[in-house]
């Protein structure tokens, strides 16, 4: 794209934002800011994604509060704290942002075992969570109805039993696939992963012929690769973050087995793809967002954020992506709320109504007071490692990229 191109394409952006927003454009009260806690690992192995959304939220924010002057009159203050992938100290930050800091909201969680310990305390807060990019389907699940008159905790990602239906599909009826091998890691993530892939091979007839489970950390899978070789495996499907995953497909291609392979959406990050290497090549996962697509809008937030952040930034393309979608629909509904009260939040990002642009998609009607859970099935497509990037699998999605997918009521 040339440099000209990229400045029209800025400059567009920030006209739509402006009408997008202009409703909620009120003169600005300097001594104040409402706070918005942001929370996820910005070190460790899960940095890829964290610091991605970290970006894509201060992106967004940074529209919000220079093109609008904020939102109900007030500047937006991001109150950032690093999870760094550990349970308890992510439902520590939970605490300290809710009773300490005071914020209206947090948007984050990265790891599904730091939500899973994180979102008692925004529920009993009554202080919306946004989550930007963990995919685990229990998060939306615990407190939804009849369990909690009240559901405080929201989503942005495709929760694994979404994502799974759409990976079981493919391998079982495009395919013919019956022999599925499955290596999943020992974290909460892992879990919710293999568990729904189970019960959407299930509802298909099938039942995995190999699981085999591995630690955060481990290296060497060449004790799990032989029994599924063994097993007689036609396709492997691996689960897990970046590291671990590219350790599988070394130890793979390694040992000269040739078998399709499938993974959880995290092999877009930018630490599988450079730890893999060549070993990587040909490994497909379901996606929310590929950088490379004909959509005009996706063009627009690629170039943006690396104006903004540098080339090699996005790490995450699918978790920067959805944590600036994440802060655009928050904006539409504290400006419809006209409150920082959790609750009025809550109703109101419920009964959003009209297109909110982002990235992965135009939200309309992306909650409800039963579903959670923005993005449905017909959202995804299938991503596959082309020499250490993330491309579309199937050129026929690469050209309806320019159509906006939106979720099926």
């Amino acid at each position: 794209m040339s440099i000209e191109s990229k400045r029209v394409f800025r400059v567009v952006r920030r006209c739509l934002l402006a009408l997008t927003m202009s409703a909620a454009a009120v003169p600005v009260l300097a001594e104040q800011t409402i706070k918005i806690g942001v929370s996820g690992p910005f070190s460790g192995g899960s940095a890829p994604m964290g610091n991605s959304m970290r970006m894509g939220i201060e992106m967004a924010v940074d529209e919000i509060n220079t093109y609008v002057g904020g939102v109900l009159g007030r500047k937006v203050e991001l109150v950032l704290r690093d999870d760094e992938s550990n349970p308890k100290k992510g439902a520590e930050i939970a605490k300290e942002l809710i009773e300490k800091e005071k914020v209206a909201v947090t948007v984050g969680v990265v790891n599904t075992g730091v939500g899973l310990a994180s979102i008692d305390a925004y529920q009993q807060a009554g202080v919306p969570l946004l989550v930007a990019v963990s995919t685990g389907a229990e998060l939306t699940r615990r407190y939804a109805p009849p369990a909690a008159p009240k559901n405080f905790i929201f989503r942005m990602s495709a929760p694994t039993a979404v994502s799974n239906r759409f990976m079981a599909r493919h391998l079982v009826e495009r395919l013919g696939m019956k022999r599925i091998a499955i290596l999943a890691d020992d974290t909460g993530y892992g879990e919710a992963e293999m568990n729904d892939l189970v019960a959407a091979l299930k509802s298909l007839k099938t039942e995995p012929v190999l699981i085999k489970r591995f630690s955060i950390g481990d290296r060497d899978m060449r004790s799990q690769l032989e029994a599924a070789r063994g097993a007689d495996a036609q396709v492997l499907v691996m689960y897990g973050i970046g590291p671990e995953l590219a350790a599988i497909a070394r130890n793979r291609r390694d040992m000269g087995w040739q078998v399709p392979t499938f993974a959880s959406w995290t092999i877009s990050m930018r630490n599988f793809l450079d730890q893999a290497g060549d070993a990587g090549n040909g490994v497909m996962a379901a996606q929310s967002f590929i950088p490379g697509s004909e959509s005009p809008r996706h063009r627009s937030f690629i170039s943006e954020f690396r104006h903004r952040y540098g080339n090699d930034a996005m790490e995450s393309a699918m978790s920067a992506a959805q944590g600036y979608d994440a802060m655009r629909v928050l904006f539409n509904a504290m400006s419809s709320a006209g409150s920082t009260d959790g609750d009025a939040i809550r109703n109101a990002l419920e009964r959003i109504d009209r297109g909110v642009e982002g990235v992965v998609s135009t939200y309309i009607h992306p909650f409800s007071a039963d579903d959670h859970d923005a993005l449905t099935e017909n959202m995804l497509v299938l991503g596959v490692v082309r020499q250490g990037r993330i491309e579309y699998a199937f050129q026929e999605d690469a050209r309806r990229s320019f159509a906006v997918r939106r979720k099926e009521q």
